[in-house]
């Protein structure tokens, strides 16, 4: 069950459209665990349980009376270094066991989506985000500097869900 999202990156209406389309970062990484697709969905699934495998996350609050699927809102307290923000989200898509989307809507907006796949073995999990910061953070500067940052940090998280799964 999905909906298509709303248009997460718009910005001023009258930045060029090649303006737009530059200031977006996207990031994507991805890892294999060793486990079945279910196993992996079920951790990825549980939008809650999020703080004890993603280190940037410091807690999740839930702002909808529904804590998983469709439609369902919250608020990360999210910290990288010295930087913190209260990162506002909604699920725009739910797809039983292969995909959650995430609409980012605070101050770095942007889309997110997991997404597994079955591979021989286990499944495999990619974490795609396509994030734009405030022109006043620094906007595409920002995000060129903080994507490697970033990278590290989800791969980091994936591993520490990888391993958390292991047991």
């Amino acid at each position: 069950m999905s909906r298509s999202p709303p248009p997460a990156l718009a910005t001023c209406p009258s930045t060029p459209k090649r303006h737009r389309l530059a200031s977006i970062t996207h990031i994507r990484v991805s890892t294999f665990i060793r486990a079945p697709r279910l196993v992996v969905w079920r951790a990825v699934s549980d939008i809650g349980s999020h703080v004890r495998w993603m280190h940037d996350a410091d807690s999740i609050r839930f702002t909808s009376s529904r804590t998983s699927g469709l439609g369902t809102t919250f608020e990360c307290a999210t910290r990288v270094g010295p930087f913190r923000l209260h990162d506002t989200m909604e699920v725009v898509e739910w797809k039983e066991r292969r995909a959650v989307g995430i609409l980012h809507t605070g101050v770095v907006a942007g889309t997110g989506r997991f997404t597994l796949k079955l591979r021989p073995g286990g499944t495999l999990l990619t974490w795609d985000e396509r994030l734009r910061f405030p022109w006043w953070t620094g906007g595409p500067l920002t995000g060129m500097l903080a994507k490697p940052v970033l990278r590290r940090i989800w791969k980091a998280n994936l591993a520490a869900l990888k391993r958390s799964l292991a047991r």
